[in-house]
């Protein structure tokens, strides 16, 4: 470690060049991984917030909640207690044509959010909005109107920050949400009126062992979100071609140093110095570039979300940021590695005499 130390000191250029590619390389990880995670968290918030232990769609919606069609009249098959009714509706607010996601359900059901502000639904046409959809000019007591619904909704209610694919969260009454996503459709009783969901607080169970539905975890439900586990595995890819760079990176550069100091090698090996302590001293180099590199790039990327724009879904995952810390510093000893073997084939009589 001396011998790694007294170089890095002496060589501060070449080691310096070193270091701030892996600063560079690290810094991408770090910021890539955040962002995986921001969006990622836009994606499934709203549905991890219901607390729920699992969720019944209908058996043909393929495990997706916006192609699951069950009736009101299903929550009786459900025998479970808490349970709720999820109706799914996407919509706009008009004027601000801002994309929200409105889920109905029954007024006093066990996964709607707490509020932080306001009351719970009482009656129709009343509507509880999250803290990130308030934060854009909204306010209890304020009217807006829904796409092609033409009754005023009054906003009576606060939560804290929620998301569901990438839009703020709305929650609101079975019948007003009926009204929002179908209009004038009639329906011959309510029990015939469409929900999306069941969501139960246990273990659901289904009575007469029902074939037509679909019983699934919160994490199997959100895996087959629209979009959510396509966007996951291509940022995570890019992510571990990283990894892959910053070996190739690093160990190029080491094999480089190395043969610029083949004749020292040679002289240390005259003098009875064995491979491996060089060895370790090629090694504890790359250990330090990585260390340093990580450092400073882990330093910057959390500046960097200090700065980024609201609208940024950027989230740091410490235990993430960590792990992938460790990985960069073993992918940087592991490019160190690549020139030890030029080291123990350097001959001291040829490499003093060259």
């Amino acid at each position: 470690m001396f011998l790694a130390r007294k170089e890095m000191r002496y060589s501060k250029l070449r080691f310096g060049l070193i270091i701030g590619i892996m600063v560079l390389i690290a810094y991408v990880v770090f910021m890539l991984s955040g962002l995986a995670r921001g969006l990622a968290e836009e994606f499934k918030k709203g549905v991890e917030d219901w607390n729920a232990q699992e969720i019944v769609l209908s058996e043909e919606a393929n495990k997706t909640l916006t192609a699951s069609q069950l009736t009101r009249d299903d929550l009786n098959d459900v025998a479970d207690s808490p349970k709720a009714s999820i109706g799914l509706y996407s919509g706009a607010i008009k004027g601000t044509q801002q994309n929200i996601t409105i889920f109905g359900t029954q007024k006093n059901a066990f996964l709607i959010p707490k509020l932080t502000q306001g009351n719970n639904l009482s009656k129709e046409n009343e509507i509880l909005i999250s803290q990130n959809l308030a934060d854009t000019g909204y306010q209890i007591g304020d009217k807006i109107k829904i796409g092609q619904y033409n009754q005023d909704l009054t906003i009576v209610g606060i939560f804290p920050e929620t998301y569901y694919t990438v839009s703020p969260v709305v929650y609101t009454d079975l019948d007003t949400w009926t009204e929002l996503k179908f209009g004038n459709q009639s329906f011959a009783e309510d029990k015939d009126k469409p929900i999306n969901a069941i969501a139960t607080k246990e273990k659901a169970t289904i009575e007469d062992q029902n074939d037509d539905f679909d019983v699934l975890s919160t994490s199997e439900l959100i895996d087959n979100i629209p979009g959510y586990s396509a966007q996951n595995l291509t940022l995570d890819a890019m992510i571990y071609f990283l990894f892959i760079t910053a070996a190739a990176v690093i160990g190029i550069f080491m094999y480089v140093i190395t043969l610029q100091k083949t004749s020292i090698f040679g002289v240390l090996k005259a003098h009875g110095i064995r491979n491996w302590f060089i060895a370790k001293s090629l090694i504890a180099q790359s250990f330090m570039v990585g260390i340093i590199g990580v450092g400073i790039a882990m330093f910057l990327a959390y500046l960097t979300s200090l700065i980024l724009p609201t609208a940024m879904p950027f989230a740091i995952i410490w235990s993430q940021w960590l792990l992938y810390s460790g990985v960069l510093i073993l992918v940087a000893i592991i490019g160190g590695l690549f020139s030890v073997r030029t080291l123990t084939k350097v001959d001291p009589i040829t490499a003093i005499g060259g």
